[in-house]
């Protein structure tokens, strides 16, 4: 009996750190691949469906950002939004609604999936579970958050020659929002003041 919890025990130590091991490989080629984009300016296209498939929205838009931190996401009319981060603050703007909302760059909003793109990659392993497949000239991650209050469930983050080249969210409902990246241009010069957002006049302002 005591040789069967010894051998129960080793095996289960070997799976933890086999484990351990393929969750250190994920992360240092996770990092690797967002710290080579040190800014990135996108255009996109996303497409949300709930659970059984059925079309919720579609929009388009164009994203900015520069590491760390400084992250732009605009979408385009008629459903346009935009949410603009200086690595402080982060910034809503609702122009039909006439409404911004101001929010502190805090723990949590790090792990929403667009600012995930410019942050501090250091913090990813801390953060998220996370698991790759690689195949030919795409490598697939699969990032799991590990704080309960979280945004979404699972995302799935593509590259595709070592470009960024579309992510996949699902959250607890089974929603999936699916965004795909056109036109990728890494680490060329982009404007600081992108960065920053002035409140239109006559603008509500919620600060939370």
């Amino acid at each position: 009996m005591r040789v069967i919890r010894l051998l129960m025990l080793a095996a289960l130590s070997f799976t933890l750190l086999t484990a351990q091991a393929d969750e250190e490989a994920a992360t240092k080629r996770l990092t690797e691949l967002l710290n080579q984009a040190q800014t990135i300016n996108a255009r996109f296209s996303q497409l949300t469906l709930d659970a059984s498939g059925t079309q919720l929205q579609e929009t388009a838009g164009e994203l900015v950002l520069k590491r760390p931190g400084l992250f732009r996401w605009h979408t385009d009319q008629p459903m346009e939004q935009l949410l603009v981060s200086n690595g402080e603050k982060v910034w809503l703007y609702d122009p039909d609604l006439e409404q911004v909302t101001i929010q502190t760059l805090d723990q949590r909003l790090t792990h929403t999936p667009a600012l995930l793109l410019s942050g501090d990659v250091s913090q990813i392993r801390e953060n998220f579970e996370i698991d790759y497949k690689e195949g030919g000239s795409v490598v697939d991650f699969i990032l799991k958050p590990k704080a309960k209050d979280s945004l979404f469930d699972s995302l799935r983050l593509s590259f595709r020659n070592r470009m960024l080249n579309d992510m996949q969210l699902i959250d607890s409902i089974g929603q999936r929002t699916n965004i795909l990246f056109l036109n990728v241009k890494m680490n060329e010069p982009v404007d600081d003041g992108q960065f920053t957002f002035d409140i239109p006049e006559g603008a509500d302002v919620i600060q939370e």
